[in-house]
Formats: C-alpha cells, sequence, structure tokens
C-alpha cells in the first residue's frame, strides 16, 4: 500500500484541529531556537491591558511546554480527540466547532483572570474537547497504555490520577478544564431534553455567518452512537 505523502494527511486534519495543534508545534519550536520566550506567551492580565499585549489571548493556548515527552503527549491528545470530535458531531459545522473552542478559552480566560491564576490554558481547553468527546462516546472501549480498559467517559478521570501519580498533586487546570467540558456538554446533550430542544450555548447567526457564509443554519448537532470499540 502506498505511503500517504505528509501534505496530504496533513490537509485531511480537519481545519480547527490542524490549525490549533500546527500553531502549538511551531510555538514550541520557536521557543526551542530562543526565537521568542514563555515569558511573552503566558496570560496575565496586567501585561494584556497595561501594557497592550493582546497576543497572549491567544499564545496562552498554544504553548504546552518544551519539546519533551510530556509535549508529545498533550499533542497526542490534542490531535486525536479534537480531530474525532470535528470530524463526528461537528462534520461539516466548522462554525459551531469554533464556537466550542471559543467558549471554552473564553471561560478560561475569565477564570485565570479571576480566582485561579494559570498562566498556560492550553492544557485545561484540550481537557475539555477531551471530555465532551468522551461523554458523547458513553459505548466506546478505551486502553490505557494497555493497562486495563474502561468505557469513554472515564477517560478525563483516569488522565487525571495519572497526573496525579507522576506530579503529586491534582492539576487544578485540567479539573478546570473538565468542568467547563461539562457544562457545555449539560447545555448542548441534556438541557435540551427538558426545555424543548433550547440550546442555549448554540453560537449566534453572526458567528455563523463569518464561517459559512453561503450556507443554511446547519440545526442542531446530532449525537451519532458507534458501535463499541476498543480503541489503544
Amino acid at each position: 500500500m502506498a505511503a500517504v505523502p505528509i501534505e496530504a494527511w496533513f490537509y485531511e486534519v480537519p481545519v480547527c484541529t490542524r490549525i490549533w495543534a500546527s500553531a502549538a508545534v511551531v510555538t514550541a519550536l520557536a521557543c526551542q531556537c530562543h526565537l521568542v520566550s514563555p515569558f511573552q506567551l503566558f496570560f496575565s492580565l496586567p501585561a494584556v491591558f497595561s501594557k497592550r499585549q493582546y497576543w497572549r489571548l491567544v499564545t496562552t493556548f498554544l504553548y504546552f511546554g518544551p519539546l519533551s515527552l510530556d509535549f508529545v503527549f498533550h499533542m497526542f491528545f490534542l490531535a486525536r480527540y479534537s480531530r474525532m470530535l470535528e470530524e463526528s458531531y461537528f462534520r461539516g459545522k466548522t462554525a459551531d466547532f469554533a464556537w466550542l473552542i471559543f467558549y471554552s478559552a473564553t471561560c478560561l480566560l475569565f477564570c485565570s483572570a479571576t480566582f485561579v491564576q494559570m498562566p498556560f490554558l492550553g492544557s485545561p481547553l484540550a481537557f475539555s474537547i477531551v471530555y465532551i468527546w468522551a461523554r458523547r462516546n458513553p459505548t466506546v472501549r478505551l486502553s490505557f497504555l494497555g493497562l486495563f480498559v474502561f468505557n469513554a467517559p472515564y477517560l478525563p478521570f483516569v488522565l487525571l490520577g495519572f497526573s496525579l501519580l507522576l506530579n503529586g498533586s491534582m492539576p487544578k487546570d485540567d479539573a478546570l478544564g473538565i468542568v467547563i467540558g461539562h457544562i457545555y456538554f449539560f447545555f448542548m446533550d441534556i438541557y435540551p431534553r427538558v426545555r424543548n430542544g433550547s440550546r442555549p450555548l448554540d453560537p449566534p447567526e453572526f458567528w455563523r455567518r463569518l464561517f459559512e457564509p453561503r450556507t443554511e443554519n446547519p440545526g442542531p448537532q446530532i449525537q451519532e452512537h458507534p458501535r463499541p470499540q476498543v480503541v489503544q
């Protein structure tokens, strides 16, 4: 079987996941080559508004640490689960997936500016995506490091436990990502069942027009029910 060219594989990745993962890799390489410093990238409310360093509102979501095994671990989960979510429930709905990222990023910025104070927010943003994918795939079976098998909804908590074992403390940023992901899941998947289909976190029409100026409103997200499977 012929190998897939790297360029073809790259453009097969959905646009939002492709841009986010690529920007994260470029940011890590730029820091590794000392073109920029992580101190220029983290979120700081005084730096953003007093010094007008507005790029920090974006770069805080792009830096996942120096090039290392931990960085590869983060990139794997970001690219894998963001891609699967964008290719399934958000297929043909770029505006909706971009709105999900915007909603999660805004919530994280607000929390970091008020009471949590987290300089880099890429990991909790990725965790919110992983949580939503996991809750929308309750029948999927996952294998973690080949040690044990569990249902997908437990994935975020397995990752939290693994991080706790490695670092000796609960990663509050990733836990916050789970909370934000659950809020989105509740208002998009559970709340509509008791409120006649109302989805408070649907993107506004102006947002849809920015991404899909020539398409009709794609309507509510329709959940799929994949067959049980084991993902390594």
